[in-house]
């Protein structure tokens, strides 16, 4: 196989420019969009995008703040405490369903959405660990008595 040729073409790019291209043998494989936003305080254009709260948050009743979602952040606190027991993302996953916890769309757990929260557990991180729950939490586990190793 040969070595892959690329260039990058910044500017406006005409229908005529493309076909040319791929006349010559190229292939188009990115195309990047900018567009100028409002200053702050300006009406914006609605996006056809929307971003959902984080696992744990919820949009409140005045549609303007994020609150805690005390089951979703049940289902945090119980993941981080099984991921800080070092055990696999399958075991981790079958505990929270055993425990009732679902995702967000009612699905049960699977190792893969355990492993893909975890960029919004090492957010929500400092979050947690400075909760009264945690402490409580990490003092019943400290005070469990562990079957001795042999």
């Amino acid at each position: 196989m040969g070595r892959t040729e690329r260039i990058r073409q910044s500017g406006q790019l005409t229908q005529d420019e493309i076909q040319k291209r791929q006349t010559e043998g190229w292939r188009l494989i990115a195309v990047e969009w900018e567009r100028d936003v409002p200053e702050r305080g300006q009406a914006a254009s609605p996006t056809p995008e929307h971003q959902d709260a984080p696992f744990g948050l919820r949009v409140a009743s005045d549609c303007s703040t994020l609150v805690e979602d005390q089951t979703e952040n049940e289902a945090l606190l119980a993941m981080m405490e099984l991921i800080i027991q070092d055990g696999p993302y399958s075991f981790v996953a079958e505990e929270l369903n055993r425990r009732g916890y679902r995702t967000r769309e009612g699905s049960k757990w699977s190792p893969v959405s355990v492993f893909e929260m975890l960029p919004r557990l090492i957010d929500a991180g400092p979050r947690i660990l400075a909760s009264k729950n945690w402490q409580q939490r990490k003092q019943e586990y400290h005070g469990r008595t562990h079957p001795p190793t042999v």
